[in-house]
């Protein structure tokens, strides 16, 4: 994937390790051996981004079950033009309202490090299919202590869960209901918007 996204011209390419959060049942039933992820992202403009899926479609496969799942999530703001052009490798878009409507959305959750299956149980819960699970150490200040009475700062999992639009809601409200700020998961939640998708053809059929 990184070398896709070098082949075509993207400066900026990140890799972050992870695990998914498949259940037994669901490996099985996707012929998966192992719930080791990567997350491979960059940033591109919408031409560099209509030609990362056609090339990851035909490369990677990814229309078929297990082969990984990739998703566009719009940037509203970027600092500074000579940034901008950097990461569009000087293709700077042109200007406009972009669409507002999306059929997915990612669900990112914070939480404390340990409790990713607590988190996946209650998403589960509502309708989520699964996600994939990041380390990370949070920098926080004291003012999360102050409105969640969690620390920002201790050893920390991300939580990627690419719902519907319809169900984010519910996957939200189940997370946070029953393993919130004031479980012992201590987790938070938001969504950002999904533009283009590949690769979650599994979703449209648990439908």
């Amino acid at each position: 994937m990184a070398a896709l996204y070098r082949d075509i011209g993207l400066n900026l390419v990140l890799t972050k390790l992870g695990e998914g959060t498949a259940t037994r049942e669901q490996l099985s039933r996707y012929g998966l051996d192992s719930t080791e992820k990567a997350v491979v992202s960059a940033v591109a403009g919408a031409d560099a981004k209509k030609q990362v899926f056609r090339t990851a479609k035909r490369r990677l496969f990814l229309d078929i079950p297990g082969n990984g799942i990739m998703m566009a999530v719009p940037v509203k703001s970027v600092g500074g033009g000579r940034t901008l052009t950097y990461l569009t490798n000087n293709n700077v878009p042109s200007g406009g309202v972009p669409d507002m409507k999306f059929e997915y959305e990612l669900i990112v959750v914070i939480l404390n490090e340990g409790y990713a299956d607590l988190v996946m149980d209650a998403a589960r819960s509502a309708g989520a299919a699964g996600g994939t699970v990041l380390h990370a150490k949070g920098t926080g200040g004291g003012k999360a202590e102050k409105f969640f009475s969690v620390s920002l700062a201790d050893e920390k999992d991300v939580i990627y869960i690419v719902s519907t639009s319809r169900e984010k809601a519910a996957i939200m409200r189940a997370i946070t209901g029953q393993a919130g700020p004031e479980s012992r998961a201590g987790a938070i939640c938001f969504s950002l918007p999904v533009s283009s998708v590949a690769g979650l053809r599994r979703l449209d059929e648990d439908e």
